[in-house]
C-alpha cells in the first residue's frame, strides 16, 4: 500500500486461525465509515474482533493500521510481532458493555483515560488526578451524563450504561473501535433510539469502527460498509446498500433477511422456471448468466395487483403475475403474515381499519422484474 494512497487511517486485517469446527480465514480492510460484520451466531464475527484487539492469536497472517505518516504492525506471524493488547489503541466495547460495578459513572470514565495515559509523561501524583478528573468531567458533559457522576452501574438505565461504556472506551482515544452486538441485550424499544445516538457519536469522532451484529436492520441503519459472514469465511464484501440490493449468494440472500428463494431453470437470457415455487414462470431484469442456479424475491417487494387491473397486468409480458391460491394466514401485532399456495411468502400491514383477515388476502400479486434477486450457491 502507497503512503500517497492513505487519505484516512486504514485497518488492514488478513489472518486465518483454527477454530473449533472451522477455520477462520478473513481478509478486508476497515476505514472511512463504519465497516459492519453481519454473521449468524457462531460465524466467527467475534473472534475477528478479539484477534484485532489482541485478545486471541490468529495462527497467521497480518494486522496493520495504515496511517499518514507510519503503518503499526499489531500482528504479524512472519515477522513475530504481536502487540500487547495494552498496547494496540483499540478500544473495545462488549456487548455487556463491561462497566465496573464497583465503580461510579465517573471513576469508569477515569479508567478510560487512565489507560489513554500509561506511557506518558510522568507528572507528579496532585496533578495527575486533577486533571484526570477535568478530563472526565468532558467526557460526562460530551455525553449528557451530567448528574450521574457518582452513580454506580446498577443505578443506570441500559441507554445511560451504553453512553459511559461508549465515553470510557473513547476516553482512551483508540485509533479503532470495536463494537460486539452493542445493542443485543437490550429491550427492542431501546434500540431504535440507541442507534441513531450511536451513529451520531461515531461520525463526530471519525474513527475507524467495525461493529459486529447479528441484527440486518442495525446493520443497514449503522453501517456504510458490509461484511457478511458464514462458518469463519467472507460471502461478500462491499458497500451496505448495494449488497442488500444484490446479495449475490444464496447465504447472503438469507442473511440479509430474504426468505423467498428459489432453485431455477433458465428458459432464456430474462426468462424462468422457479422449481420451488410450483414451478412459476417469471422473468427479471438482470440477464441470467449459467452461473446462477437460484433467485431471491424479498416480501416487501411484491406487490398487490387489484381485481380491475388484473386484465392489463396479464397483457403485459413484463407483469410477473403470481397466483395467491390458497393461502395460509398468520396473525402478528401488526403484520400478516401470509404464506401462498405456491410456498412464497408475503408480509401484509395491519391497518387500523382493518383487523380482520377477510378481504386481506388478494387472487393475485406481482414482481417487477428488477425486484429479482439472481443467486449463486
Amino acid at each position: 500500500m502507497n503512503r500517497s494512497d492513505i487519505q484516512n487511517p486504514l485497518l488492514e486485517v488478513k489472518i486465518q486461525k483454527r477454530w473449533k469446527m472451522f477455520e477462520l480465514n478473513m481478509d478486508f480492510t476497515a476505514g472511512g465509515g463504519i465497516l459492519g460484520i453481519l454473521g449468524a451466531s457462531g460465524s466467527g464475527k467475534s473472534m475477528v474482533l478479539k484477534s484485532i484487539a489482541g485478545i486471541v492469536m490468529p495462527d497467521q497472517g497480518r494486522i496493520v493500521l495504515h496511517g499518514k505518516e507510519r503503518d503499526t504492525v499489531l500482528y504479524d506471524s512472519l515477522q513475530h510481532i504481536r502487540m500487547r493488547p495494552q498496547q494496540r489503541r483499540v478500544g473495545y466495547l462488549f456487548q455487556n458493555y463491561a462497566l465496573f460495578p464497583n465503580m461510579t459513572v465517573e471513576q469508569n470514565i477515569q479508567i478510560g483515560i487512565e489507560g489513554r495515559k500509561k506511557g506518558r509523561i510522568w507528572q507528579p501524583p496532585g496533578s495527575k488526578q486533577k486533571k484526570r478528573q477535568q478530563d472526565a468531567g468532558d467526557w460526562i458533559r460530551r455525553f449528557h451524563l451530567e448528574g450521574l457522576e457518582k452513580r454506580y452501574p446498577c443505578q443506570l438505565s441500559g441507554g445511560q450504561q451504553q453512553r459511559v461504556a461508549l465515553a470510557r472506551v473513547l476516553a482512551y482515544e483508540p485509533e479503532v473501535l470495536l463494537l460486539d452486538e452493542p445493542f443485543s441485550a437490550m429491550d427492542a424499544y431501546l434500540r431504535e433510539g440507541l442507534r441513531l445516538e450511536l451513529a451520531k457519536v461515531l461520525k463526530e469522532f471519525g474513527v475507524i469502527t467495525i461493529l459486529v451484529t447479528h441484527d440486518r436492520d442495525e446493520a443497514y441503519q449503522l453501517c456504510d460498509h458490509l461484511l457478511l459472514m458464514d462458518q469463519g469465511n467472507m460471502l461478500v464484501s462491499g458497500r451496505c446498500k448495494e449488497i442488500f440490493q444484490n446479495p449475490g449468494t444464496q447465504m447472503a440472500a438469507r442473511l440479509t433477511g430474504c426468505k423467498n428463494i428459489s432453485r431455477i431453470r433458465r428458459l432464456g437470457s430474462h426468462r424462468f422456471l422457479a422449481l420451488d415455487w410450483g414451478e412459476l414462470e417469471l422473468m427479471t431484469e438482470k440477464e441470467i448468466d449459467e452461473s446462477i442456479d437460484s433467485v431471491g424475491l424479498r416480501a416487501h417487494d411484491l406487490q398487490v395487483v387489484k381485481e380491475d387491473e388484473l386484465e392489463g397486468w396479464k397483457e403485459d409480458p413484463k407483469a410477473n403475475l403470481i397466483p395467491v391460491g390458497e393461502a395460509k394466514v398468520s396473525e402478528m401485532p401488526f403484520e400478516w403474515y401470509i404464506t401462498l399456495e405456491n410456498g412464497l411468502w408475503w408480509k401484509c400491514k395491519k391497518e387500523a381499519s382493518t383487523q380482520e383477515v377477510t378481504g386481506i388476502v388478494p387472487g393475485w400479486l406481482r414482481a417487477e422484474p428488477s425486484s429479482v434477486l439472481l443467486l449463486r450457491r
